[in-house]
């Protein structure tokens, strides 16, 4: 019987922060193929010594696809290893795709995402009661477009807690786009390999977003937080939510 093919989220790069699940996955895994320009090596820690380690970064989706079904075709429990979680911007529905024609079982563990790691480090909740109570997670188009219907000027109107991904080769663009709507003073978290040991988080108004950026040369692996949530951390304690009103019976405290 063929084993599936795991594909797992490793979560934003700190070891401590991928699942249980994902972990005692790759305690057992015989062969883990990772993004290895986007996950630190330092993850390889779980994998046991004698497993095939394959870094795929500079392989083509045919080629990763051909080494996963080789494997796993000779009874190998094989691993693929995504940063943050597999299904943001992922990659993963072409593999799906590919397994699914193939007959390949495969299973999909999620991994803590890059925008959770961000707000835990701000220390901030991204939902405050009166104030927002969306998130949105995009990206501005570049060379993956972006659906005219969720251009960032039409997402930035709702003046959410916006969450950026893939979007600092056009910093001035998104800058320019996301003023149209948040005011000014609005403040912008500019995060840098969350959970890696180089992370690096800088708040700057709104009006630094691009400067900064440019300045601190970041061109990867870097998400923009834009959220009024940012701008009241001072008032955090002052700030309640119903679940906790004294006024109120709740089951789930």
């Amino acid at each position: 019987m063929i084993e599936p093919v795991y594909i797992i989220g490793a979560g934003p790069g700190d070891p401590d922060l991928i699942t249980v699940k994902g972990r005692n996955l790759l305690l057992k895994a015989d062969v883990v193929l990772y993004a290895n320009s986007l996950i630190p090596d330092s993850m390889l820690q779980f994998c046991r010594a004698d497993a095939e380690i394959i870094p795929t970064a500079s392989k083509s989706l045919e080629e990763i696809l051909a080494i996963m079904l080789d494997r796993v075709r000779s009874h190998k429990l094989v691993v693929r290893l995504h940063d943050g979680d597999p299904s943001l911007y992922g990659a993963i529905q072409e593999q799906i795709v590919a397994l699914t024609e193939a007959e390949i079982p495969f299973e999909i563990v999620p991994g803590v995402s890059a925008f959770q790691l961000a707000a835990a480090r701000l220390q901030v909740e991204l939902t405050i009661p009166e104030l927002v109570q969306t998130i949105i997670l995009t990206r501005i188009s570049g060379r993956t477009q972006v659906p005219d219907k969720e251009e960032l000027s039409s997402l930035a109107a709702h003046q959410a807690s916006l969450c950026l991904y893939l979007s600092t080769h056009h910093v001035d663009n998104v800058q320019t786009k996301l003023m149209e709507h948040y005011p000014a003073d609005t403040t912008v978290a500019i995060c840098y390999r969350l959970g890696w040991e180089e992370e690096k988080i800088l708040t700057v108004p709104l009006t630094e977003m691009a400067l900064t950026t440019h300045r601190e040369n970041l061109t990867r692996t870097t998400l923009f937080v834009i959220s009024p949530a940012l701008n009241r951390i001072e008032q955090r304690v002052k700030e309640r939510s119903q679940l906790y009103s004294p006024h109120y019976n709740r089951l789930f405290r």
